[in-house]
Parts: structure tokens; sequence; C-alpha cells
């Protein structure tokens, strides 16, 4: 049942009844609206019936912050963001921004409250700085102003709190750590002992400068041991939510790229092919991967999750007593080491899927000055004999 209400000039209130609840108290959804006339405000009240009806409609009256972002979940964040973002936006939901909002109504946080809830997230209890990088209290206050920006489109709340909260200042990324020509053979060597599989991981790591999620979802086909080629054209970084991993395309368009590699990567991925197919033989009953030919697998012949390479290198790190650096550092390591060698920029950009040469300009800035540095040296030593 549903009914129209004039409560003042142009103003009219749409009432939609849904029967009764558990202790016999009659159900109904509300809603204010302007209307020039009766039948103005009947033609909003066919939408409002169809709205509530398909569950679409989200009622205001005294919603906690919790209860909204359910509904910005459902109805907002699953249905327009990537999986990753949606993962990464609970995660810091869950973890930070509902433990403190929690029960509080939506329509009460204000702009003071949200710029303290800001400024406390890396305060300790003894008043003195944490250690919540700056990219997180940022990644923070983007949850946030979805959040917002949504209960405002929505008219849950009339204004939107975070229109006065100035985005918290991003420090500047510590300069990138890599490793140099000796601690790529000390590496090598310590690899030595290591699987197989990791062996080749981290050699493609450094020869191709893949990105971790390239390397996971990289598949037999897509490698060209003829030519000395890999064909990078896709990218694993979450699963769903039965744990099977969701395959999409590289981070960006330019990221859809093929390398070459060197003679020596392509001996070894021979070796590691015909030792590949040997294992496979040994589990086959066990293989549960049939449409794909994941070029590093896990147990059952899925691909390796994520995750795995870097927890991996933690602990092969510690037990070799090699230099720490991230596991995606050693795309950073390709690309100063190809930067040493004198290879040029646009090369180096074209190898690593940048978007644009600006991007390796940017991110390797220093090591190509050092290497413009070199190049003088050399020139100076031929202007002297010269002279």
């Amino acid at each position: 049942m549903a009914s129209v209400y004039k409560r003042g000039k142009d103003s009219y209130l749409l009432t939609v009844e849904l029967g009764y609840d558990s202790l016999g108290k009659r159900i109904k959804r509300t809603r204010t609206v302007k209307a020039k006339n009766k039948k103005e405000a009947e033609l909003q009240l066919a939408k409002f019936v169809v709205e509530v009806e398909s569950g679409e409609f989200i009622a205001p009256e005294k919603m906690s912050f919790e209860a909204f972002v359910s509904e910005w979940k459902t109805k907002y964040a699953d249905k327009h963001l990537e999986l990753k973002s949606v993962e990464n936006y609970t995660m810091h939901l869950n973890s930070r921004i509902i433990p403190h909002f929690k029960s509080v109504r939506i329509d009460q946080i204000k702009t003071l409250h949200i710029i303290n809830f800001l400024d406390s997230i890396n305060t300790r209890l003894d008043g003195k700085e944490g250690n919540v990088s700056s990219s997180t209290i940022v990644y923070v206050y983007r949850v946030l102003r979805s959040v917002f920006q949504r209960a405002v489109e929505w008219k849950v709340i009339k204004e939107n709190p975070m229109n006065g909260v100035k985005k918290p200042k991003e420090k500047p990324v510590k300069e990138i750590q890599v490793y140099d020509e000796q601690d790529v053979k000390k590496l090598f060597a310590a690899l030595e002992d290591e699987r197989f599989m990791f062996r080749v991981l981290v050699t493609l790591a450094i020869s191709t400068g893949m990105r971790r999620g390239e390397l996971v979802a990289l598949e037999w086909k897509h490698i060209d041991l003829s030519s000395g080629t890999i064909k990078v054209v896709q990218s694993i970084s979450i699963r769903d939510d039965k744990g099977k991993p969701v395959i999409k395309e590289p981070k960006t368009r330019n990221s859809n790229r093929t390398i070459s590699l060197p003679s020596s990567t392509v001996e070894l991925l021979k070796k590691y092919r015909m030792h590949y197919l040997q294992e496979k033989m040994k589990i086959l009953d066990r293989w549960e991967e049939k449409e794909r030919e994941f070029v590093f697998t896990n147990a059952n012949g899925g691909a390796l999750h994520f995750s795995r390479p870097t927890k991996w290198w933690s602990v092969f790190l510690d037990y070799n007593g090699l230099k720490k650096i991230r596991f995606h550092d050693l795309r950073h390591t390709s690309a100063t080491l190809l930067i040493n060698q004198g290879v040029h920029a646009k090369i180096i950009s074209e190898r690593l899927g940048h978007a644009d040469i600006t991007t390796t300009m940017n991110v390797y800035g220093h090591a190509l000055q050092s290497a413009d540095k070199l190049a003088a040296d050399k020139l100076n030593d031929v202007f002297k004999q010269s002279q």
C-alpha cells in the first residue's frame, strides 16, 4: 500500500507500507519530496515504490555509520569498484574506520570529528607519533570521501562533512632500495639451494622487470623459447569469494608488452620446462587446473597465490643473510641494472610497461643522473686524450 500526503506548499510525504514486523509493528518507508502538484507527487511515489520493493531504498532515519557502510558496499562498491579496491577499502573500514565511528549516526558525524580521527590514526597512547605510513592515512581519507559522497548523493545526509577536510600530506617515498651487480651475484649463489620454481621466478623478476602479479599470472603459452620473448598480457592481484584467482589485464595499456629475454634466461626456462613437466606427471591425479598452464604453480597446478613470492622472499633473505629489499624491488633492480649498462630510458620504459617515459624518468631519476655523470666522465676522458 502506498500513499501521498500534502505537508505544505510544494511538499509531499510519500509512504510505502510493507506489512508488519515480528512484533506486529507496521513497517513503513517514507520520503518527503518537492512537487508542483499531487499528480507530480504521485509520479514520484510510483518510482519510490519500485525503489523500496527492489531493495534499493536506504532509510536515513537514525542510520548508524556502520549500517550505511553496509548499504554503500552492496549498492556502490561491489557494483562500481574493482575487486582489489573493494578488498582494500573493506580492510581499512573494518580495521580503522568502523571501530571508531561504528554506532554513531551518520548525520551526526561532523567535519571536526573526521579531522580528529585522521589525526589520531598515527598517534600512540603516549601522544608520540606511531608507525602508520602517510600513504595509509591518505587511503583512509579516500575511503571516507567515497562513503560520505554517496551519503549526500542518496540524500541520507544534507551536507558532506568531508568538504572541510584537507587531504593529508603524503610524505615523499623513501629512495628505492635495489641490488647492485655484487648483490645480484650473491643472490644467485644463494638461489642455487632453492626450489627450481623460485630460482626461475627471481631470475625473471630481475631479467624482465615484470610485476609480481604479472609473474604469477604468466602461462607457458606466453613464452616463446625459440624467439626468446615473453608476452605480458594478464595479471593476478586478488582472488574471488571462492578463492579462485581473478585474472585481468595488466596495470596500464602499455603494460601489454613483449619482453626480450637474455639467452641465459632462455636456457634456464628450457631446463625448467622439462622439470615442470616431470613434476606435473608425478602428481597428475592431483593436478586440478585444466584450462590454463601457469608457469608458477601451487601444489595442485593452480596459479601461485600472489602473496606467496613476497612471503617466500622474506624468509629466503633472512635465512641467507642477504640485503633486505622488497620482492617488488627486484623490478627496480632490473631497471637500474639496465640504466647502469647505458640502455636508453625509452627501452627501459617499454620493458617495464610504464604508461610513458615520464614515469620512468620520475621513478629512476637518481639512477639516470648517476649514469649521466658516468657518461660525462667518459666523454671527459676522450677530450683529454684528444688535447
